[in-house]
């Protein structure tokens, strides 16, 4: 594998170690760290411009605090350094997600960004509430694929050109996920349109031609685009990005949280993983004009600069004042991993929501319409940001796992809708999905041999999605409804989150119900209301200690 240089700064000392890409450090690894810190490093950055490079933050506000020190490094050994974020610093904790955004700006200001780009994050408290945030940034913050409908022109400048102190002129432009559309709560964008499809990258190119034109060195693409296989039905991939458009020397990425500093194939692509996991350096010969050299920096080596960790702390503080306070505790780990976990298939704690947000809406008296044995749970794998440990649980344990202000919803679909949103919020599996199903009252059997038959493109208010109906249903089967024969034909009532009844992630045929409402009960609160309520404030090993098992999966 391809080894990367991960420069190592303690305090005032440094060194650099050989990591893999992809792999933990082997036997191999650790010799050639030792070769290398015999005597290999290079300390003096002369004649260079440096950029420093962040992705999906998510809320880790301490992690601003590295950056700073980084800095300071190699402008001390004589770098000029810029300093990039590529998208989704809004969202993640509490930290931020209390402010709506507002403190990661604060926090953006304090470690001395210079330039970022959009991430699908930013918009989840809206439209409105992202471009307030921004007015208070000291940044430049650019995009080139977010058309405000009204005017038909982007929210934000496509492009800016850095030129540093040698001269060197830097072309920079910006690319958010279509994506975005349908991973953002469809009633908080209805103003705006993300260019899709082809037209995403003739934009792309577009602002590439522009820049050229303007006379620029090296053209950077500073996107949140990412490599996830979800992405790649409709080229959405920073990979798709660098076969479509010409001219493009660099891509700094975010969205899919991959650790690179090369894509799979040798593409020019870097990205950091996520919440400070690692920062991205990208050294420029400013005589040759070409880029010399580009790796990552594990952070768990790195100083924290006292000023932005102060500020941080505060940040921190405040919140936990608040959400802080011990309510329940788990006797087993609930798992709000990625993948495999949320995204991939049933967890202990996709159950424990979901069960949730049906007793929240249940406990009064059950769902008119429907008898009660039709009432049935789903929520969106993706929507479940965190693990929660076991022992003590906080309000802030659970808020960051259900960060997004989200509110409990109720759908009501036939049992044909029911298979269609299975079948959509599954193509891809078992690689990833946000939209992945967690599930109550639902024993179904998903067979990941067949292939997917992709249909038509959903749309959304008049727009197209970035997903496809299925033309067939072809990998799904639900045997039972809580514990009684299914019936394409009945009417269920599914209790899901205002996200997905707005037809978010690949829920779209929820926004196509017969009938629906809002409870308006945030999910945070339903699931701290059930654990007291219900489960006497302890989870146990007998109530959540495993996945049910009521979703079977065929690979």
């Amino acid at each position: 594998m391809k080894r990367l240089l991960s420069l190592v700064l303690a305090l005032v000392m440094v060194f650099a170690v050989c990591v893999s890409a992809s792999a933990d450090m082997t036997d191999a690894d650790y010799a050639a760290a030792a070769k290398v810190f015999a005597g290999d490093l290079r300390t003096d950055y002369t004649g260079t411009t440096v950029i420093l490079h962040s992705n999906d933050v998510h809320g880790a506000l301490e992690g601003y605090a590295y950056v700073p020190t980084l800095r300071a490094w190699f402008e001390d050994h004589g770098a000029e350094v810029i300093t990039v974020d590529a998208g989704d610093f809004s969202q993640g904790t509490t930290y931020v997600s209390t402010s709506k955004g507002a403190s990661a700006i604060e926090m953006m200001n304090a470690a001395g960004y210079d330039l970022v780009t959009l991430g699908n994050h930013e918009f989840d408290f809206g439209y409105a509430q992202l471009m307030e945030n921004l007015s208070k940034a000291q940044f430049t913050t650019i995009c080139c694929n977010v058309i405000a409908d009204e005017t038909g022109e982007s929210i934000l400048p496509g492009t800016t050109v850095i030129t540093t102190k040698s001269g060197m002129k830097l072309g920079f432009f910006g690319l958010e996920t279509p994506e975005t559309a349908t991973k953002v709560n469809p009633g908080m964008i209805k103003e705006i349109s993300f260019t899709a499809f082809e037209d995403l990258y003739k934009a792309a190119q577009g602002a590439v031609d522009n820049l050229k034109a303007e006379g620029v060195d090296l053209v950077i693409g500073l996107c949140h685009l990412g490599v996830d296989a979800e992405s790649a039905a409709n080229g959405y991939r920073s990979i798709d990005l660098l076969t479509k458009v010409t001219g493009v020397d660099l891509v700094i990425d975010g969205h899919s949280h991959t650790v690179m500093s090369a894509g799979e194939n040798g593409e020019p692509i870097v990205s950091t993983g996520t919440k400070f996991e690692n920062i991205g350096v990208v050294v420029i010969n400013n005589e040759t004009k070409a880029v010399e050299d580009k790796f990552l920096v594990s952070t768990k080596y790195l100083a924290k600069d006292p000023d932005v960790l102060a500020k941080a702390q505060g940040i921190i503080s405040d919140v936990e004042s608040v959400y802080g306070a011990v309510f329940a505790t788990t006797e087993v780990r609930l798992n709000g991993d990625r993948d495999p976990g949320n995204r991939t298939e049933e967890t202990n704690l996709g159950d424990l929501i979901t069960d949730a947000m049906v007793w929240s809406v249940v406990k009064e008296g059950g769902i008119e319409q429907v008898e009660p044995n039709a009432v049935v749970g789903i929520t969106n794998g993706g929507g479940i940001r965190a693990t929660i440990e076991a022992g003590d649980i906080t309000k802030n344990n659970v808020n960051t796992v259900l960060p997004f202000g989200n509110t409990v919803a109720v759908v009501y679909v036939t049992g044909a809708e029911l298979l269609e949103a299975l079948e959509a919020s599954t193509f891809c599996t078992p690689s990833a999905i946000g939209g992945y199903p967690q599930t109550s009252g639902i024993t179904w059997t998903l067979d990941t041999t067949v292939p997917f038959e992709q249909g038509e493109v959903y749309t959304l208010n008049g727009k197209e999605s970035s997903y496809y109906a299925p033309a067939a249903i072809k990998r799904v089967t639900i045997t039972a409804i809580n514990g009684e024969p299914f019936d394409e034909k009945a009417t269920y009532a599914v209790v899901t989150n205002n996200f997905c009844a707005a037809g978010g992630d690949t829920y779209n045929v929820f926004a196509r119900s017969s009938s629906s409402f809002d409870t308006g009960i945030p999910m945070d609160e339903a699931l701290m209301a059930y654990i007291d309520e219900v489960l006497g404030g302890k989870i146990t090993a007998e109530t959540y200690g495993a996945p049910r098992g009521t979703e079977t999966q065929i690979r």
